[in-house]
């Protein structure tokens, strides 16, 4: 049962810090250009008397459409706590950061996922004897926003999370990387050299040439850094040992952005540790290798124990030399102190003890947290057995599901479908929120029998496609969907297939091009479920719907049901020959909503409004940038895009260009790296690097290369500046 307690539910960890944080206090504050709406005024003010009157588990069952992200924006900016959202994904994880931080504009509002564009982590395979080395390539982007949400929460309170189960993988700990800060104040006492020591020991690297994330350089007594998390530089001006100005400048521009009194410079790194404890970790491992190269050399292991010895004592040589090694998070107990079999500090550890958990799409992603620990520990079983890993880097892992649960506080869990854990923890209690503030109601569902489905199917399309209108279609199999899709463009049907191999990046452009109507079907498996927002689809067709199994469950057709709650007209046509338990459910429970719709709309006079959702992403950002070079240099502009079945299968736009990676995008930072000399360069070479740029930018935005081509926008806009500048003083 979701109990009440006389007092505030807090979070426990023994990893918190232990002494004072001097977190400043800020108030969220929600800005939004509405007001709730629908059920979300009583969901709001029923949530809030819950967690108020301190209930742990709450559940809101809110239907597809009706606004819960800005319900529980809402119930943040009543709480006043700092919040963890968890969401099953990188891509919701981004679109509910970029929600949330529209609501609370003058709030922290962080992003922390994985911060690997590929990862292929370390394994053994006895069978062959094969060793696969850890391969990953990491995207220093994303690296900056996890140490800009590490550091926010140990700085400050106003502050959201949106993460994905990234955070229950294991991290520093939060005392060590506040300790290991640096703390500077105007007027304060440091030695020139002891600062450039001390940023060396956190994992700065001192590079007079090329400034970039995680670098300083020194010009006499003053002393530049890029902080890992932060994108504008940190300027310390020194006369003699007393510091005199702290600035925070644009480290391209070197213009200054504003000055303060004091600031703290955190670590480069999340495992971080002083001398005296890193020495006493290393000893740690010492007496660990000792122990575990005698019992193997006893178990006539030899090839073990020799792997084993050279692999550690490289990587503890190379720990006392510089204090970090490849792959030091397989040392992380020790470092931390720990006891054998015990779990690692993670994000969780950062927060406050008071900190809101909010669970998004709780029917995905409770099973995500509960699956992540086995699947860690079998691979690391292997390589600790063949001798490639010290048994401890078992504990280097993520929290199982008993130790998540120690170390939350109040839950609230967020879905259309809650899973029966959800609602067990609340003792069948749960918030419902199905009345959405447009009066949308819920699709109409139509069973259709599976004869002649297709023909059915094609006839549906051109229909709503004269009414300019989109469709989803979903199979059970990757095989139909390629059939079905070539079979439709065989007819001269606009259609796309998106499948599971398809890149994140293009299966937002993919879906972006449904909405502006650059084709009219799309074709998918299991890709159409939560957090699709495509109002302009008014039909949702389910293929062997009566096929019973996960695609078909009951909680996956209402998802799959809910694609089409956003346009006016919306209908779910199931084609199947007999109705099972679980379309019996999802019909059920999707007529009781729209039933509950239609008396709140009748009962007040309310016409269904179509939704009308602005359709933007990074590449509109980029066509406007673009436009604005082409006004200023007289130059015509390349289109982005690119079109066709290659594309929605992730190939090129691009003949003779790879779609992965930056290999082909040359001169990215040049001039930011300091190789260019703009201040100096002639108005007339200036305006040809901004031309070759914007081409290099429209270039990577076809490839869907987005991070590249935002990067070369950012540059772009800032040489324009100095352009303009140069107008403006009549320079030629």
């Amino acid at each position: 049962m979701a109990f009440a307690t006389e007092h505030p539910v807090i979070a426990h960890s023994e990893f918190r810090p232990i002494g004072d944080i001097p977190r400043t206090d800020g108030n969220f504050r929600m800005i939004a250009d509405y007001q709730p709406a629908g059920d979300q005024p009583q969901a709001v003010a029923e949530l809030e008397r819950r967690i108020t009157a301190g209930e742990k588990d709450v559940v809101l069952l809110g239907a597809t459409g009706t606004g819960k992200s800005a319900t529980a924006a809402w119930l943040i900016e009543k709480v006043q706590r700092p919040t963890l959202v968890m969401v099953p994904n990188k891509t919701l994880a981004a679109q509910l950061a970029n929600e949330l931080r529209e609501f609370f504009p003058h709030n922290a509002v962080e992003y922390f996922v994985s911060y690997y564009d590929y990862y292929q982590p370390e394994a053994y395979v006895p069978q062959t004897d094969t060793y696969i080395e850890k391969d990953s390539s990491i995207n220093e982007d994303v690296e900056r926003l996890r140490h800009s949400a590490t550091m926010s929460l140990l700085s400050r309170r106003d502050v959201i999370v949106v993460s994905t189960v990234s955070c229950i993988y294991g991290l520093g700990t939060p005392q060590s990387y506040l300790d290991r800060s640096i703390q500077l104040a105007v007027g304060g006492t440091i030695e020139r050299d002891l600062l450039l020591r001390a940023l060396v020991d956190v994992q700065y690297t001192r590079n007079d040439l090329a400034f970039s994330r995680g670098t300083f350089r020194v010009r006499g007594d003053t002393v530049e850094v890029i902080p890992a998390y932060e994108e504008l530089a940190v300027r310390v001006e020194m006369f003699g040992d007393e510091i005199d100005k702290l600035y925070y400048l644009h480290p391209l521009t070197g213009e200054i952005v504003r000055e303060v009194q004091e600031l703290r410079i955190f670590p480069a790194t999340h495992y971080v540790a002083g001398p005296e404890r890193m020495e006493k970790a290393i000893r740690g491992i010492e007496e660990e290798l000792t122990g575990r190269l005698a019992e193997l050399e006893g178990q006539g292991k030899l090839l073990e124990a020799q792997r084993l010895r050279m692999r550690t004592s490289y990587d503890v040589e190379m720990m006392r030399q510089v204090g970090f090694c490849t792959g030091i998070e397989n040392y992380s107990r020790h470092i931390d102190g720990r006891g054998p079999g015990t779990a690692p500090a993670t994000l969780i550890d950062y927060f406050p003890d008071d900190f809101l958990l909010v669970i998004d799409e709780s029917h995905n992603t409770v099973p995500q947290i509960g699956g992540m620990y086995e699947g860690d520990a079998s691979r690391k079983r292997t390589l600790v057995d063949h001798g490639f890993r010290l048994p401890s880097a078992m504990d280097n892992r993520p929290l199982t599901w008993e130790e998540f649960s120690d170390r939350i506080g109040q839950t609230l869990y967020l879905s259309a479908t809650p899973g029966p854990y959800e609602m067990g923890q609340a003792g069948g209690e749960f918030v419902e929120q199905v009345i959405r503030p447009t009066g949308l109601v819920d699709p109409e569902v139509l069973v259709k029998p599976t004869e002649g489905q297709i023909d059915d199917l094609v006839h549906e399309i051109r229909a709503r496609a004269e009414r300019d209108e989109r469709v989803l279609v979903t199979t059970l199999t990757k095989k139909m969907s390629e059939d079905l899709t070539d079979y439709l463009l065989e007819l001269g049907i606009r259609v796309r297939y998106l499948h599971s191999e398809v890149d994140t990046l293009r299966r937002v452009e993919l879906l972006r091009q449904l909405r502006l109507g650059e084709y009219d079907v799309l074709v998918g498996i299991n890709l159409l479920r939560e957090g699709l927002d495509l109002p302009e689809v008014s039909l949702v067709s389910i293929l062997d719907a009566d096929k019973e199994g996960f695609l078909r469950s009951g909680t996956s057709l209402i998802q799959t049901i809910g694609r089409a709650a956003r346009n006016v007209s919306g209908q779910v046509h199931m084609y199947a020959d007999t109705i099972t338990p679980s379309m019996k459910n999802a019909i059920d429970e999707t007529n009781r909503r729209r039933a509950k719709q239609i008396a709140y709309n009748t009962e007040r006079g309310l016409d269904p409004q179509p939704l009308r959702k602005r359709i933007a992403d990074i590449t509109d950002r980029l066509a406007r940038e673009a436009a604005d070079t082409e006004a200023l240099l007289g130059e015509g502009a390349v289109p982005v895009g690119g079109s066709g079945r290659s594309q929605s299968r992730g190939k090129s736009a691009v003949p003779g260009r790879g779609g992965r990676g930056s290999a082909g995008v040359v001169g990215v930072g040049a001039h930011a790296d300091g190789k260019l000399d703009i201040a100096t360069m002639p108005r007339a070479e200036l305006a040809d690097l901004i031309q070759q740029l914007n081409d290099q930018m429209l270039g990577a935005a076809r490839e869907l290369q987005f991070e590249v081509a935002a990067r070369l926008r950012d540059e772009i806009s800032e040489l324009k500046k100095e352009l303009r500048g140069m107008d403006v003083a009549g320079v030629k």
